[in-house]
């Protein structure tokens, strides 16, 4: 008998004409099994429905979570799924189901009039102690439904005096103008750079000067050459005799007239337009450090320490002799209005002197006297929108910047520049200082004023820098170095926009003469 069921189950494998008895279940019955299960879970669903019962709708929000029949199935071995595109309708596809990272809950069984009695009902239990009540009494009293829990009706209650805020910063920080966001270039490198053979390394001399022709004079030695700017060409002015050099250069404020100070104690005058000596003036006795100009008065400082005022249109020039210092005059500048002069020296002093009413000429006695720089004083300058304000700088000793209110005679600020300081030059375009240094930095430093803090480092000399000048328009600073070069920094360039529109401010006619015809 078991040999006649081998060769049946032989017969029923190898036969393809009878029904398949094993093997996954065709399509055409998995189609009609599914339409079956749909059509008894509709049933289901709809008697569902109709009981309002609290464990029928539980029932039915936990067959609602159900999304789609099993992936695999009994009679699915291979655990394939049905294709998406059936015909045949999902169950439970019209009802919304949550997410798979959120969860719904059914709120069919939520009382919620009962939840609001709860919540509004008073405590009237007796076993309630007094700190609970009057708790519960603070709470209602503070939480009213219609009651505003923000209101800007009120301002806000005023600091205590006294009261600083830490963060005050953040809250009272004004709006920056548009002039400042915009930075102006100032280029590190020199514009260009010219050849200063022979100029002589002494901290008490002026050997440059910028005059308003846009010529440079420049003492190199015993010469004095002329280059004008505007051309670029090079004049030798004058020559001195044997072993003596130039010791200060300065130009008249209005024309081409140039005075000279020498090591035998004279100053000389020269027409550059037409390269001739016009007089020499003397009345020193030793080597003129440092020359000024007011109107017709030309001042001279000496390294006796006495200060000479020459009126160049007298034949008896000197009007007024000063012992202003005790030792060598380095350092001479009258302020732009000509009611003060500035003086210098190796002594550690700074004097004011005022002028004398009706001239051109100081006073005898100095106005004020500052003592507190601990080197000598060459480097003066006065500030061309405040006449009164004066900047000097200390030597090696020093190396302090100081500026000065002269119609007080205090220190209006201190500044230790860590390095010799040679000369100092006012911007005319922006509210800057300019400083020129020796040992040890050798550099040229802008600082903003009267913040003083740094706004570029001009490097490029290699010795110390001994003298600075400013271009006639404002635009260039020129500096001489002990490593004879002279370098031109282009750092204050106009603003174009600025300056167009003051231009049109000053081009529009006056209404007087609008009036006249």
């Amino acid at each position: 008998m078991s040999q006649f069921k081998y060769w049946n189950e032989i017969n029923s494998v190898v036969n393809y004409n009878g029904p398949i008895t094993k093997g996954p279940q065709p399509r055409y019955e998995r189609k009609k099994s599914n339409a079956l299960a749909s059509s008894n879970s509709q049933s289901i669903s709809n008697s569902s429905s109709l009981n309002l019962s609290k464990q029928r709708s539980l029932s039915s929000s936990c067959l609602s979570i159900s999304k789609t029949p099993m992936k695999s199935s009994d009679n699915d071995p291979r655990g394939k799924t049905p294709l998406k595109k059936s015909k045949t309708p999902t169950p439970h596809k019209g009802t919304r189901t949550p997410g798979g990272d959120r969860f719904i809950p059914s709120r069919v069984a939520s009382n919620l009039d009962l939840a609001h009695y709860k919540l509004c009902q008073e405590d009237n239990e007796t076993s309630c102690n007094s700190a609970k009540k009057d708790l519960k009494k603070v709470i209602s009293d503070n939480l009213l439904v219609n009651q505003r829990v923000l209101a800007y009706t009120n301002k806000a209650p005023t600091a205590p005096d006294g009261f600083q805020n830490p963060m005050r910063v953040l809250y009272t920080q004004a709006r920056t103008p548009a002039s400042a966001k915009s930075t102006r270039y100032i280029p590190q490198a020199p514009d260009r750079i010219l050849d200063a053979p022979n100029i002589v390394d002494d901290f008490y001399l002026n050997l440059l000067d910028w005059g308003s022709n846009n010529i440079l004079a420049a003492a190199l030695g015993s010469h004095v050459y002329l280059w004008n700017a505007a051309t670029g060409t090079t004049e030798l002015l004058m020559e001195l005799e044997g072993n003596d050099y130039i010791c200060s250069l300065a130009w008249i404020q209005e024309g081409d007239c140039l005075a000279v100070g020498t090591t035998q104690g004279t100053v000389e005058l020269w027409d550059c337009s037409r390269s001739k000596r016009l007089r020499i003036m003397d009345g020193h006795s030793a080597r003129v450090g440092s020359l000024a100009w007011n109107s017709y008065v030309v001042t001279s400082g000496c390294r006796s320490g006495n200060i000479l005022h020459h009126d160049v249109r007298q034949r008896q020039h000197v009007i007024t002799t000063i012992p202003g210092h005790n030792q060598e005059v380095c350092g001479l500048t009258w302020s732009p209005d000509g009611k003060l002069l500035a003086s210098g020296g190796n002594d550690n002093t700074v004097n004011i002197w005022a002028s004398v009413n009706g001239g051109h000429h100081s006073e005898t006695t100095p106005l004020h006297s500052f003592l507190q720089h601990q080197a000598a004083i060459k480097a003066l300058a006065w500030c061309p929108w405040q006449p009164h304000i004066l900047a000097s700088g200390g030597g090696t000793a020093d190396r302090h910047i100081r500026i000065w209110n002269c119609n007080s005679g205090t220190c209006v600020h201190d500044i230790d520049a860590k390095s010799q300081v040679c000369s100092l030059l006012w911007s005319s375009h922006y509210k800057e200082l300019v400083s020129g240094h020796g040992f040890a930095n050798n550099e040229v430093i802008i600082w903003k004023y009267p913040a003083m803090t740094k706004v570029a480092e001009l490097k490029g000399h290699t010795a110390r820098v001994l003298h600075l000048t400013m271009s006639p328009d404002g635009t260039t600073i020129l500096s001489a170095g002990a490593d004879e070069t002279l370098r031109l920094w282009k750092c204050f360039v106009k603003d174009l926009v600025k300056e167009k529109k003051e231009g049109t401010v000053r081009a529009k006619p006056s209404a007087l003469r609008q009036c006249i015809r």
